[in-house]
């Protein structure tokens, strides 16, 4: 396969690139507007492998994106370039409108474009493939999954921006025919993620001893699902799932957000005892406007129709991001240094 992925130097997108240069066959091109949360430092293991290319670009950008598909002629489109940090979206909510939404259109638009003048077997394969969240259903309450025909109800700017995206996707494949497949994910964590998401937040303040802050009481839940059994169920979907179709993606581990601190703090007891015990740094502090109560993914389309499964348990997992943060400094210290330093954001501006 010749596969654009788009958004590929960001947590997910590169941990997509890593897999299809090191786990098939296919060739790929990355591409990147490189933003604050995208580095190509991500890309850096399989930067010389000659079925691997990097172009930088913006996915509004309609010139670039079409000369893109002419020059590249993709059998398939990974689409996971978006803005994705619930927070900032609260405080500065046009970047993802423009990104999410209106990025999303143009890859639409030109792969709709390229797509209606293959011919035959190039025709019939080509797939677009569109990744989302689970955060457009909404909260769950106690009990219940999230299905692929759960009712999207978005709390947050950034959920509503993708909720759209979503339903611009499966538009283009009811009306247009573009062979379009739409995934929702459960909340991804693992290595190269930008230390402002809860997992690399978490574990850079307690190792250099700075406050832990917990949202509310720590009571909400997330689906947590670590982010190379997603990059694996990606792949399967491109190649095996059905165009105009749904599948959610998540791996049957909820899991409180306090539990999340305090699963990472023993970790981190274990890998780094010159610091211990770090949950000494807990801080509770107000929620974040919106806040979702709880999401939880249920998997058993793509499990029963894909042969699909997460296969890292949480713990291991999160014992192998810990140790990850850990042994590569190289990473994600400039980025603390020159990025983001920790620092709360998403509190709501009053002009």
């Amino acid at each position: 396969m010749r596969i654009i992925v788009t958004g590929g130097a960001g947590f997910i997108g590169s941990a997509v690139c890593r897999y299809l240069i090191q786990g098939t066959k296919s060739t790929i091109v990355c591409v990147d507007k490189l933003t604050y949360a995208g580095s190509i430092n991500s890309l850096r293991a399989v930067s010389e492998n000659p079925r691997y290319s990097f172009v930088k670009a913006d996915i509004c950008d309609e010139v670039a994106i079409r000369r893109l598909f002419n020059e590249f002629c993709p059998t398939a489109v990974l689409h996971l370039a978006a803005e994705s940090h619930v927070d900032r979206s609260i405080s500065g909510s046009r970047d993802f409108i423009d990104t999410n939404i209106l990025g999303t259109h143009t890859m639409l638009e030109e792969a709709r474009r390229y797509w209606s003048n293959l011919a035959g077997e190039d025709n019939e394969r080509f797939r677009f493939l569109h990744v989302s969240t689970d955060e457009v259903y909404g909260s769950l309450g106690t009990h219940g999954l999230f299905t692929e025909l759960t009712a999207y109800d978005p709390s947050s700017p950034y959920a509503a921006s993708k909720a759209a995206s979503d339903h611009l996707s499966i538009a283009w494949y009811r009306t247009y025919g573009l062979p379009v497949i739409v995934t929702n994910c459960s909340n991804n964590y693992g290595p190269y993620q930008f230390p402002e998401k809860l997992f690399p937040l978490m574990i850079l303040n307690a190792y250099e001893g700075k406050p832990l802050p917990i949202y509310g009481d720590g009571s909400n839940i997330r689906d947590w699902l670590y982010v190379e059994d997603h990059a694996r169920a990606l792949f399967l979907i491109l190649e095996n799932g059905r165009p105009g179709e749904t599948y959610n993606v998540g791996s049957r581990n909820e899991r409180t957000n306090l539990q999340v601190v305090q699963g990472i703090c023993r970790a981190l007891d274990e890998l780094n005892p010159k610091g211990r015990p770090h949950d000494r740094h807990l801080a509770f502090v107000t929620d974040r406007p919106g806040h979702d109560q709880r999401y939880a993914i249920d998997a058993s389309k793509i499990e029963r129709e894909l042969g699909w499964r997460a296969e890292e348990g949480f713990t291991s997992g999160l014992v192998k991001t810990v140790k990850w943060y850990l042994d590569n400094e190289w990473w994600w210290s400039p980025l603390r240094k020159e990025v983001y330093a920790g620092e709360r954001i998403g509190l709501v501006k009053v002009e």
